[in-house]
């Protein structure tokens, strides 16, 4: 090799490695230069710009974490949402790392923070009824002048992002406002784009491993994997976002995006359109739920269809304006053979077309033109559908086919059942349905099912010979012209045959007629149909003839009505994941006399607590043919054990009509038990008897009295049972107001019982009566209180009121701080150790304030007088008179104030401390300031 060759590239390889030496230096080094700087400045941000809580255990500052950037990376870190859900979490991440820019910081010495890097984070995006958001945690900078020169820099620390980097999160949006839960797991997301521009094109890359979506608490997407390439213009000044490159693949339909997304101060503006065109049948059923998809692997699918969904409006909850939504999907020329089957579904085809005017289900508009397809040569169905509103709707609607289910099964391959009988239909109806104008479309028709045979994966024997026939017509329009005739229906399933023959008409005062003989093994016939989270195990049999009018009974014509028969059930167990117990009837023995369901032998358990109950219910036929019927009844109830604890809305769930109330309050108050919820719609009363009541950790023995349920509340009246070896009668009243709060009004009489024990094993007299924790001895109470509970069934303090009498036979107080106190003050030992007999204590409760009315005692030779305030927290504010020797003629005044744990007192005065009562928002069962005492101002005696 020639010298200068040689020395050429000596000299290159000295300037390389000198080169990469400084980098790495520097890589090294600015980082110990400017941490104290960066954390600072961070620290800056969160604090003038973010109105929440942010929390991180450590940072640090390197080019290594996400190598070229120089990033500064705050671990662990956790940050709460704006008000209301100042205690919930916004973003919890193991690492936010933001990218500074570099040549700012060296030669400026400003933090410019240009890239955002979120890795293994949950972001929890919550929307309450109200429309209000946890989002809204930025403070915009104060005066800011859009006129200032564009030239010029600006001073102190930036964000103008170039790269939103988030790495395996999982992002949740739940929209109650707009019923909307959006759930996205494995969420991996690149955008890059000058964000440092007023308007920008931001470039995405996005996959997500799963997504589920859930309106109104259905899921019509349900772990889907995503991909997403688009390319969004993006105006910082509206917050305004322009789709125009976007492509979306779910699983494999692909979908198309174009429109526009404007953020407003109070809601946001919409118009957006997704379309997949010309996709086939098969890419349109990988989004089905993820159970389908095995099947769809083993299925030959062919057809075209069309996609389109449009999204268009303004959403703002304050002035009641929400968008439109409208969907349309067309399917032509599809069939379904699965694994050659010898005769597939051809021919189908579907034209749908749905519009939700404003998000509002009154405004729904479905057309169904075309629902059709064959089965071999013979077999078809054909349907169509229009329809408008719905609680009141208007609908124009035929079914009509002729199907040979066993034909059927087999091209469509239905793993999970298996079908055969010849199922025939033919219904025309139309006109409008309303329940509360009692309208029914005009109708003609009937559909009839032959030689029936159903068998399911869940349970190895069929139900067998099933024959249902029934006719339907109505030609004027309304529910008095309906007539439904079934007839005859049976079917045989473990060699036992149930027969059903049935005539209703006139649905506005519904006439029926009915027979229904037969007896069943509910365990196994509920295996067929067997349900996740669900079993129901016992036997049944049922012989009736029931006959008559809705209105015999609702009108009192008992004797037009014929209702005759027995239903025994037995061993009957049904859980659910709904209820942590299960609950068991071991006999039930039902006879139906007329208007009476007589309950002649019923012995049930849930959990701990059983249940031997005779007497009748009223009403009963009306109450399940109307949503709104009530169902009455009275009772003799014996029991040995009632555990209320058990019955607890937000641990056991609901199954009735407020299971959304219920469900959101579990969401919202994942700690609490929540109160017990009382159906609305019963009208029952019990002459109950029960060895042992458990509620709240306190245990009632011997309950006997009148319980009972109206109007969605619950009551005792003259009710007594033993509790601490006393006799206590009781009448009170109890409403839930919501899943967690409640409502109660209540009388207490009790005679003669054990100070102590009061006071350790029940927790209101604990915090009512503090003093009594230094009493022995007997009292009595006459004590009428009422105010809310919270979400575990507790009182809430600030929100009791009431009075009453609280009589001491017979007490010893000793140890109490007060009482040694004023012996301490006056010098006078006698009074620090007091017995107080026939004392007679009058007082009154209300904003969390006990007021005490003079009553007067004697302690050695003395005669005090004591009157004043304490609240449940242990404020103080009494004054007593102390009655000197002989009779207490003369006496001279003490004032105690402070806590009842460390009591202040003042002899010869008259002024004390001003407790001022809590302020309680009765409306929404919440507590605004708790009780204080005044700082400047004294109330004098």
């Amino acid at each position: 090799m020639p010298a200068s060759i040689k020395h050429t590239a000596i000299k290159v390889l000295k300037i390389t490695g000198i080169t990469i030496s400084v980098i790495l230096f520097l890589l090294f080094i600015i980082p110990l230069l400017f941490p104290g700087k960066i954390a600072s400045e961070v620290k800056k941000i969160a604090n003038e710009r973010l109105d929440t809580k942010l929390d991180f255990t450590k940072s640090k500052l390197s080019f290594f974490t996400h190598f070229p950037s120089l990033t500064v990376s705050l671990d662990d870190l956790s940050l709460t949402g704006s008000k209301p859900f100042s205690n919930d979490t916004l973003l919890k991440a193991e690492e936010v790392a933001f990218g500074i820019n570099l040549k700012r910081l060296i030669f400026d010495n400003e933090v410019k923070i240009n890239k955002l890097y979120v890795s293994d984070a949950l972001i929890n995006v919550m929307v309450n009824e109200k429309g209000q958001a946890n989002y809204n945690i930025y403070i915009a900078p104060e005066n800011r002048d859009d006129k200032k020169d564009p030239n010029k820099p600006e001073e102190g620390t930036a964000i103008r992002l170039e790269r939103i980097d988030l790495k395996n999160c999982h992002v949740k949006y739940n929209d109650r406002s707009a019923k909307i839960l959006v759930d996205a797991k494995g969420f991996n997301y690149v955008g890059k784009g000058n964000l440092s521009e007023d308007i920008f094109d931001l470039a995405t890359d996005a996959k997500i491993d799963e997504l589920d979506f859930f309106y109104d608490r259905t899921g019509y997407i349900r772990k889907k994997e995503v991909r997403a390439d688009l390319i969004t213009r993006i105006n910082t000044n509206a917050l305004s976002f322009i789709l125009q490159k976007n492509e979306l693949r779910i699983n494999k339909l692909p979908l198309k995006f174009s429109g526009l997304f404007t953020i407003l101060r109070d809601g946001y503006k919409i118009n957006i359109k997704a379309a997949s065109e010309n996709t086939t049948v098969k890419d349109l059923l990988s989004v089905m739920p993820p159970e389908y998809l095995t099947w769809l692997e083993k299925t030959e699918i062919s057809g075209k269809s069309d996609l389109l969904l449009t999204f268009k409006g303004d959403y703002n909850v304050q002035k009641k304006q929400k968008p439109n939504l409208a969907f349309n999907l067309k399917i032509n020329e599809g069939s379904v053979n699965y694994q050659d089957a010898p005769v597939p579904l051809t021919d189908f085809q579907m034209d749908l077309n749905a519009m939700l005017p404003s998000l509002d289900t009154e405004q729904l508009l479905v057309n169904l033109r075309t629902f059709k397809f064959k089965v071999g040569e013979k077999d078809y169905f054909n349907a169509y559908l229009h329809s408008k509103g719905l609680s009141e709707m208007n609908i124009n609607a035929s079914v009509k086919g002729a199907l040979d289910l066993a034909v059927v099964d087999a091209a469509l391959g239905l793993s999970s059942i298996d079908l055969k009988g010849i199922l025939k239909t033919d219904i025309q109806a139309r006109g409008t349905f309303s329940t509360s104008k009692k309208l029914f479309p005009k109708t003609k028709g009937g559909i009839s099912l032959r030689n029936g045979w159903l068998k399911t994966e869940y349970y190895p024997n069929p139900i067998t010979n099933i024959t249902f026939i029934a006719n339907m017509l109505n030609k004027a329009g309304t529910f008095q012209d309906l007539i439904v005739a079934v007839a005859p229906a049976s079917f045989v399933f473990e060699g036992n045959p149930v027969y059903v023959n049935a005539a209703l008409s006139d649905f506005s005062d519904l006439a029926y007629n009915a027979k229904i003989k037969g007896e069943l093994n509910v365990g196994r016939i509920y295996q067929v149909f067997s349900q996740k989270g669900l079993d129901l195990t016992g036997y049944a049999k049922a012989d009736l003839s029931l006959k008559g009018k809705q209105s015999y009974a609702t009108t009192g014509q008992y004797d037009k009505l014929d209702n005759r028969g027995t239903l025994i059930l037995k061993n009957i167990k049904a859980t659910s994941e709904l209820f942590p117990k299960a609950f068991f009837i071991k006999q039930g023995n039902f006879r139906f006399q007329n208007e009476k369901m007589w309950f002649e032998k019923f012995n049930a358990s849930y959990g701990k607590s059983d249940f031997d109950i005779n007497g009748y219910l009223l009403n009963t036929i009306n109450y399940f043919l109307e949503s709104n019927g009530t169902l009455s009844g009275n009772f003799n109830l014996k029991s040995k054990l009632i555990n209320v604890d058990e019955f607890m809305a937000l641990e056991n769930g609901e199954n009735n009509d407020r299971k959304i109330e219920v469900e959101y309050a579990k969401e919202d108050h994942p700690k609490m038990s929540g109160v017990v919820m009382i159906p609305k719609n019963l009208n029952v009363s019990l002459n109950a008897n029960a060895d042992k009541v458990e509620y709240n950790g306190l245990v009632f023995n011997k309950l006997n009295g009148k319980t009972g349920v109206t109007k969605g509340g619950f009551y005792l009246e003259n009710a007594t049972f033993n509790i601490i070896d006393c006799i206590l009668g009781i009448d009170a009243s109890y409403k839930d107001e919501s899943p967690t709060s409640a409502h109660f009004d209540a009388h207490f009489r009790a005679k003669d019982f054990d100070v102590q024990r009061a006071y350790k094993e029940i927790p209101m007299f604990h915090d009512m009566v503090t003093a009594a924790e230094k009493a022995h001895g007997i009292i009595s109470v006459d004590y009428k209180i009422k105010g809310d509970l919270d979400g575990n069934m507790s009182p809430i303090y600030e929100s009791l009121q009431g009075g009453g009498t609280l009589n001491l036979r017979d007490v010893k107080i000793q140890g109490l701080k007060l009482f040694d106190g004023i012996s301490s003050k006056t010098g006078q030992n006698g009074l620090n150790n007091p017995d107080m007999k026939g004392i007679e204590v009058k007082s009154t409760i209300d904003k969390n304030l006990i007021r005490i009315e003079p009553f007067t005692f004697t302690v050695a030779v003395f005669k005090p007088t004591v009157k004043g305030t304490t609240s449940f927290d242990g404020l103080l504010d009494l004054r007593m008179r102390l009655g000197l020797p002989l009779f207490g003629i003369i006496g001279f005044p003490i004032v105690i104030t402070g806590t009842h744990d460390a009591p202040k007192i003042k002899i010869f005065s008259k002024t004390g401390q001003e407790i001022n009562p809590a302020v309680y928002d009765e409306k929404n069962n919440k507590v605004i300031r708790k009780e204080k005492v005044s700082k400047s101002k004294t109330k004098k005696s």
